[in-house]
């Protein structure tokens, strides 16, 4: 993964800054955090400790954590994978194939993360219908870029 991201910030990622560019990732170091460290129970200092030498300690502006229910989410998860067989799905199965215990392990962890670095991970509480997730994602999107 870490190889991954490492040529992903260079090859991509710094050059689209280096323009003045705004850059989206949909997941990066705190979700290998949250997912290794936590729910698989390596810790975060390796994680940490990679993310700082193959990745140059680069750390989003900001960081949007949709917070639901542990069972919710992976049982709608699981009925997107099922109603589209593509590779992508038998890739994310493999997660959601864990147990309860490791999804809310890796719920912790994610907001460990939130708790240690709150001027950076936002949490949005996902529990809501889609509008009202979206428009609490926008509001503090335009909060971010002043827009």
């Amino acid at each position: 993964m870490f190889a991954s991201r490492a040529q992903h910030i260079h090859e991509v990622i710094q050059p689209a800054l280096a323009e003045g560019q705004v850059v989206l990732c949909d997941r990066f170091t705190d979700s290998t955090e949250a997912y290794q460290g936590g729910g698989r129970k390596l810790g975060s200092k390796a994680v940490l400790q990679l993310h700082e030498v193959l990745c140059g300690g680069l750390q989003p502006d900001m960081t949007i954590l949709l917070d639901n229910d542990v069972s919710a989410s992976v049982e709608r998860a699981r009925r997107r994978n099922h109603a589209h067989k593509s590779r992508h799905a038998k890739d994310e199965n493999r997660f959601e194939q864990e147990s309860r215990a490791f999804f809310g392990r890796v719920r912790s962890a994610y907001l460990a993360l939130a708790a240690r670095e709150p001027h950076r991970v936002h949490v949005i509480d996902a529990r809501g219908t889609p509008q009202e997730t979206h428009t609490a994602i926008m509001d503090l999107v335009k909060k971010k870029l002043k827009i």
